[in-house]
């Protein structure tokens, strides 16, 4: 609180004050109050009234620093009323209990939406894991037909586990400290798990996959980077051109390792680019292929960020598309 803003605060009072004291005035002296009586009561009145304001400035001003400073202190802020000096003043005592009946209140919401919240989770993962079953089955069946229709089936039942696998990683990124576990694990082996787990999807797109310099160990988590990679062979496939090709590199840069995931697809627009990790955002080329629902990159780049991997995207339309993801070194690791 500055002194200006004090006063500012209390101007209505000091102009009523002033009034009536200008009134004052004004009567004592038309009884024949001597003028020099006057002057003195208020030169009186007046420095009464600036020391008990000065007073009451410095005073309001320490307690709002006391105040101030207890709640910069506080990793939740919503427990400050709770941890707050005791009250001085009646009006404090009032204005605080107000405080604590409003912040339990908004406790109890917020744990009645994290309980809905974790409920519904729970839920979704239940449902993906029911729904890997029939799938696999329906897998199963597809190897009895012949020709065409096969090919259509297989494609169709990818696409649903693509679908199914990314809403289990949707709901367990709004937890990860439950599911994540960092360890050591070979860059090759990692890179040779997530195109196994989608080698159909780039047999059908006869896509050309090729590999370089993927020596060395990575600090991840295998089946979250896992996802990752297979979201962004996916997207490669799904864009790809004319001899689709794609190409995942690795680079080493002082004791961190980047992969880079490269393809030859149509590109990504310029003016699109700085937004294809928003959640829900589809570009033109997206809406022009149909099937993209914008959460494929948000979800890579939301679960990156907690295995600490710097992701980012260059592209040039009708060139293909770079993704890099940068691990971090096992030094600069939190999560360990």
């Amino acid at each position: 609180m500055t002194l200006r803003e004090f006063l500012a605060e209390r101007m209505r009072m000091y102009l009523f004050l002033g009034s009536f004291t200008a009134a004052a005035a004004v009567f004592l002296s038309a009884t024949g109050t001597q003028t020099g009586i006057i002057v003195i009561l208020l030169i009186a009145l007046t420095l009464a009234a600036l020391t008990i304001q000065a007073m009451d400035f410095l005073k309001c001003r320490a307690r709002l620093e006391e105040l101030e400073y207890i709640l910069n202190g506080l990793d939740k802020k919503y427990l400050f009323s709770e941890c707050a000096t005791p009250a001085k003043t009646l009006f404090e005592k009032k204005l605080f209990e107000m405080f604590r009946r409003s912040g339990r209140s908004m406790i109890g919401a917020v744990s009645d939406a994290q309980s809905s919240q974790r409920e519904y989770r729970e839920y979704v993962e239940s449902w993906v894991h029911e729904m890997k079953t029939p799938i696999t089955a329906a897998r199963l069946i597809c190897r009895n037909v012949d020709g065409e229709s096969r090919t259509k089936l297989s494609r169709e039942l990818g696409q649903m586990e693509a679908h199914v696998e990314r809403a289990l990683f949707y709901a367990r990124a709004e937890s990860p400290e439950r599911d994540i576990m960092i360890r050591p694990f070979s860059l090759e082996e990692i890179v040779s798990q997530a195109i196994q787990n989608h080698k159909e999807l780039l047999i059908q797109g006869s896509v050309q996959i090729e590999t370089e310099g993927l020596e060395g160990t990575v600090y991840t988590d295998k089946k979250w980077i896992c996802f990752i990679l297979g979201q962004l062979l996916q997207n490669s496939v799904r864009y790809r051109g004319n001899s689709p090709a794609i190409t995942l590199s690795a680079r080493h840069i002082g004791k961190q390792i980047s992969l880079t995931v490269a393809d030859n697809g149509i590109g990504i627009p310029a003016h699109e680019l700085p937004r294809i990790f928003d959640r829900g955002f589809t570009g033109s080329n997206g809406r022009a292929r149909g099937g993209s629902t914008g959460m494929g990159l948000y979800l890579c780049r939301k679960l990156a960020g907690f295995l600490e991997i710097q992701i980012q995207a260059d592209s040039r339309e009708g060139q293909g598309t770079a993704v890099t993801l940068a691990f971090p070194s096992k030094e600069n690791l939190t999560k360990m």
